[in-house]
């Protein structure tokens, strides 16, 4: 049995005295050449506004979206020119095919961009997105400032379990980290000879809160609260900021105290020191002051990592893909949060000479 003969695809635009016809024949493959394909579509920009052309394939042999492709630029070109299709003589799988492609809207965005835009209208578009940040954070804070004074007049719908639980993993669960953390910070201060110690900060439960508001965002748990009429504030929020700020001054003093012992190793193995000698000198150099403002700043710093993980938590998409992104965005926020923080502290400290 003899194979098939292929031909080779062609396109051109035919003027008879009945109009012009956009002559479809050949084989049309993807990844095959179509001659003629691109001249064609020059003499069709050619063609004047209100004319009709009339689509012809009826020589098109074997085909596939290579064909649906091309009939699509046509159809594109002839639109921006204001020219008329004829499609009416095109065989029935083509003009069905045809149909059902044009009848799907174009997906918004799908095209990749070409060109960059403008630097202004870049500078306006990142004006716009950080406004857009600042109001929804400062929204945020409104609602959080409402849903404590709620729990303040004890009228906040949460469960009291919910509030131990979060207790517990800012807490007694943190005590590991914070202990290991702060004793090797302790080692390396006292073998530079630095002055005194740096407290630790609650940064590594930025993530936990964020990943976990996500995950009950993406499973729509949050939805199911509003639909209850249940503040999701006060429900999932409320525990956490109570949770991590109440637990931080007590962090931070276990932080300090950790921190000391780390020190004391050195200086008695690298000194010469005695423990007592080590102590009366530590309780010499540290002030009441200092270490009440350690308090203020490190609970103040765990109330910014509270807010910063449970608003980009709440904000989180529904996919899997989304709780990532919200966990990075939380880190970054609290980051941020806490250095602009830190300088203030540093700018107010310093006037009031602390």
């Amino acid at each position: 049995m003899p194979a098939a003969v292929s031909s080779s695809a062609r396109a051109s635009l035919v003027t008879r005295p009945d109009g012009a016809v956009l002559v479809l024949a050949g084989d049309w493959q993807l990844g095959g050449e179509v001659a003629g394909a691109a001249q064609a579509l020059a003499e069709l920009d050619a063609v004047p506004a209100g004319a009709v052309v009339t689509l012809d394939a009826g020589a098109v042999g074997n085909w596939d979206s290579a064909l649906i492709a091309y009939l699509m630029q046509v159809v594109d070109r002839a639109q921006g020119r204001g020219v008329k299709l004829d499609r009416r003589i095109l065989p029935p799988g083509i003009g069905k095919l045809l149909d059902l492609a044009l009848a799907v809207p174009e997906k918004r965005d799908a095209r990749r961009a070409d060109t960059m835009p403008p630097f202004m209208e870049r500078v306006g578009q990142t004006a716009q997105q950080l406004s857009g940040e600042i109001g929804g954070l400062i929204g945020f804070l409104g609602e959080v400032t409402l849903a404590l004074g709620r729990f303040v007049q004890g009228r906040a719908r949460f469960r009291r379990s919910d509030l131990g639980v979060a207790l517990e993993q800012v807490g007694i669960d943190a005590l590991g980290v914070v202990a290991i953390i702060n004793f090797l910070v302790g080692l390396i201060l006292a073998f530079v000879g630095a002055a005194q110690l740096e407290q630790f900060g609650a940064a590594i439960f930025v993530a936990n809160l964020a990943a976990s508001l996500g995950t009950m965002q993406s499973n729509q748990e949050i939805d199911a609260l509003r639909t209850t009429g249940i503040s999701p504030i006060d429900y999932l929020v409320l525990p956490r900021i109570v949770a991590l700020v109440l637990m931080m001054p007590l962090l931070t003093l276990f932080a300090d105290a950790v921190g000391v012992i780390g020190g004391a190793f050195v200086a008695t193995a690298m000194l010469d020191l005695s423990w007592t000698r080590y102590f009366q000198q530590t309780w010499e150099a540290v002030s009441l002051g200092d270490l009440l403002g350690g308090l203020f700043k490190g609970t103040v710093y765990g109330a910014l990592i509270a807010i910063a993980g449970c608003w980009r938590g709440m904000l989180s998409g529904r996919t899997a893909a989304a709780v990532g992104l919200a966990t990075t965005s939380a880190v970054v926020t609290s980051i941020l949060l806490i250095i602009g923080a830190a300088g203030l502290f540093a700018v107010v400290f310093y006037v009031l000479g602390l």
